[in-house]
């Protein structure tokens, strides 16, 4: 690139930190558009997103508009002048007067291997699914919902212990990484987008807080997977009589258990699955912090005959 770029950069999340980083090295930042601050923890405290965080500390001018709709925030991004917009777990879709602001167009860093798993949960739909790999795509933003034709497209391996939290950091780094790679040749016009396959599309949805209850008469694949899938949010919760209790780490034994069925193995509380056991190794009560399953047990005295 002879000159740096003015870009305005759009994301919220811990995700598109590496992104926002990586691109104020070696382009010119103009503006962040960033979610509003949002109350979090038990104390309700209102807290500013990753994004605004390190914007501020970037010295970047930034905005907080609930919708893009807003006419003062659109006044603003024109205001502002970007060559390109750079999208990255945003949690917005641009509308057209934004999408044709920018000369360059704008670019969205999306956790999947389109068109698999559009949409705001992609990473949890590919642990959700048994993927062995996974991936960052860069795409072209159109007015759909992630439809937008591939700029370029990183794959990654998924190793059978990954958790949403671990292969978030992964794929975040992975696609601050291809963003920076690709972006002197989109802008000098070597890379040229092109269409998404018709072929292999999916769509997964936002997460809800209940999706990550656990019933026993699930087959125990699909079980460990969810417990993977949804940490650290919403967590994998089992109802055991009155008690909820949250599964952090599990892995699946071999045998053909009543569903609901507890017993102790290796030391750790065993609880029965459709076609086979989860040995629960991490584990949270109610109220109480995170604990290794055998620590739970000394606990836990009538887990076999409760």
């Amino acid at each position: 690139m002879d000159q740096r770029p003015r870009v305005v950069f759009m994301g919220s999340p811990e995700f598109a930190v590496p992104s926002l980083r990586g691109l104020a090295e070696i382009c010119e930042i103009v503006g962040v558009v960033t979610q509003p601050d949002k109350p979090a923890g038990r104390g309700m405290k209102l807290t500013p997103p990753a994004v605004k965080i390190v914007a501020t500390e970037l010295g970047i001018p930034l905005i907080q508009p609930r919708s893009l709709k807003e006419e003062c925030a659109f006044n603003q991004l024109r205001e502002w002048s970007p060559d390109l917009i750079v999208v990255v777990a945003f949690g917005q879709l641009l509308r057209k007067n934004v999408l044709d602001l920018p000369r360059f167009g704008c670019l969205n860093v999306h956790a999947s291997l389109l068109p698999a798993y559009r949409g705001a949960a992609p990473i949890q739909a590919a642990l959700l699914n048994g993927d062995q790999k996974t991936g960052v795509t860069i795409m072209r933003m159109d007015e759909g919902l992630d439809t937008g034709p591939i700029i370029f497209a990183a794959e990654l391996p998924i190793s059978p212990d990954e958790t949403a939290g671990t292969l978030s950091v992964k794929l975040s780094r992975l696609g601050a990484e291809t963003l920076l790679e690709i972006l002197p040749d989109f802008l000098t016009g070597k890379l040229k987008p092109k269409a998404q396959p018709a072929q292999g599309t999916s769509y997964f949805g936002m997460i809800r807080k209940e999706d990550g209850q656990l019933l026993t008469n699930l087959d125990v694949i699909l079980a460990e997977r969810k417990i993977r899938a949804f940490n650290p949010w919403p967590g994998a919760s089992l109802q055991i009589g009155d008690e909820t209790i949250k599964i952090h780490q599990a892995h699946i034994i071999s045998g053909n258990p009543l569903p609901g069925s507890r017993e102790i193995r290796d030391g750790y509380p065993a609880l029965g699955f459709k076609g086979g056991w989860l040995s629960l190794t991490n584990l949270q009560p109610a109220g109480r912090k995170a604990m290794d399953g055998k620590a739970f047990l000394a606990g836990k005295r009538d887990w076999v005959n409760g």
